[in-house]
């Protein structure tokens, strides 16, 4: 199932002068997704007593996005995108970035294309591209502990440069830090370097053919106090009929130490542990994630299916496992995760589901899913509808 756009052709002409010349055409693209759900989780809270909420997005992040393209002749157009995330539930802006993507480029028939902005990062790319989790949707927006293992899934300052020869795509990206880097002298100054530029370079290749894909990508990201860190993956998909079979693997490692600087240390290591975690907050158990702390390494280890019963009814399970290493010893640990999926499609554009998963964590006192209760266990059940336009 894939989304249906809405698309509105503005024909640009030259007004005046002699003879007529005419300007090339453009299209404005307006799509976007309103999903909401209603979850219960377990072991929630001080007292481990679960929690039942609505969340503005079970199956996808809601959102709305323009994209536009322009014919520049010769094979040649100018594309734009801004795309904006909300909560359904409580109609408040999903994040602090009010545009989740806003880039502009240029789009070539012969060289590819290059875009800068805000956009989606390689890591994120490649598996939403070629092994995602589902196949009719990428990641389960209230449950996708494999998001973690992304970098942030999305940088700001961006130049990405993507060509496609036959069944192989490649991507280039590096982004600019704009000074935000250490050394930093107050713990005032955190919230601001976390939530500032980040200075990253990567790429990935990519092979997809007859129902075979196949993919790779790499990206060091340097933290604002000169951590670097690397992260890797590899995996493939295989579609037939109905049938959807994908495996991966993810590894993020710190390369270097923290700073001796406590002040740069701690700027470092919220930033990792926001990007480990999937999430803004220090805990958010509701999308798979566990604790990070002091620890340098993490691996992922991915499997799943989908198959579609009917024209109507798709079903699709996914396994992840998680380990974490390089603590002084309290962070060490792993994860497992499983999550079970139903989507019934009432038409093109809209859906509703009904998933179940499960998380378990074993390891050291820190390895947990909820800092306020210490819960090592945790099972969700989510039930949604969600419209595309």
């Amino acid at each position: 199932m894939t989304s249906s756009f809405v698309k509105k052709s503005l024909a640009l002409a030259v007004l005046g002068g002699l003879g007529s010349m005419a300007y090339a055409q453009s299209s404005v693209q307006l799509y976007g997704i309103v999903d909401a759900a209603v979850r219960h989780t377990t072991n929630e809270g001080p007292n481990k007593s679960g929690l039942t909420q609505m969340i503005g997005g079970g199956m996808s992040q809601s959102r709305w996005g323009i994209n536009v393209t322009e014919d520049l002749g010769g094979g040649l157009s100018a594309i734009a995108n801004l795309e904006a995330r909300f909560l359904t539930d409580s109609g408040i802006s999903a994040s602090s970035n009010f545009f989740q993507q806003s880039w502009v480029g240029l789009r070539s028939k012969s060289f590819g294309q290059i875009t800068m902005g805000r956009q989606y990062n390689v890591l994120f790319d490649v598996v939403t591209s070629t092994y995602a989790s589902f196949p009719y949707s990428p990641y389960m927006e209230a449950y996708k502990p494999e998001i973690g293992m992304s970098m942030g899934a999305r940088a700001n300052n961006m130049l990405k440069y993507v060509a496609e020869f036959g069944p192989v795509r490649g991507a280039l990206q590096y982004s600019f830090d704009e000074g935000n880097k250490g050394p930093f002298t107050s713990a005032a100054q955190i919230p601001a370097a976390v939530g500032g530029a980040t200075k990253t370079a990567g790429g990935y290749l990519r092979y997809s053919q007859s129902g075979i894909s196949l993919g790779g990508g790499f990206l060091r990201t340097t933290l604002p106090a000169g951590t670097d860190v690397d992260a890797y993956t590899i995996g493939g998909s295989y579609r037939s009929g109905p049938l959807y079979v994908n495996l991966g693997y993810g590894l993020n490692k710190r390369k270097d130490s923290y700073s001796t600087n406590p002040v740069n240390a701690a700027v470092d290591s919220t930033l990792l542990n926001l990007y480990w975690q999937g999430s803004s907050t220090v805990y958010n158990s509701a999308n798979g994630a566990f604790a990070a702390g002091d620890a340098n390494k993490r691996q992922m280890y991915k499997v799943g299916f989908g198959y579609q019963i009917t024209p109507q009814i798709n079903a699709g399970m996914h396994y992840y496992h998680a380990r974490q290493s390089g603590s002084a010893g309290t962070f060490n640990g792993k994860a497992d995760f499983l999550v079970a999926v139903v989507d019934y499609a009432f038409s093109k554009r809209t859906d509703a589901y009904f998933a179940v998963d499960h998380t378990k964590t074993k390891g050291g006192a820190g390895v947990v899913l909820d800092g306020t209760n210490g819960a090592t266990k945790r099972t969700g059940i989510t039930v949604g509808l969600r419209h595309r336009f």
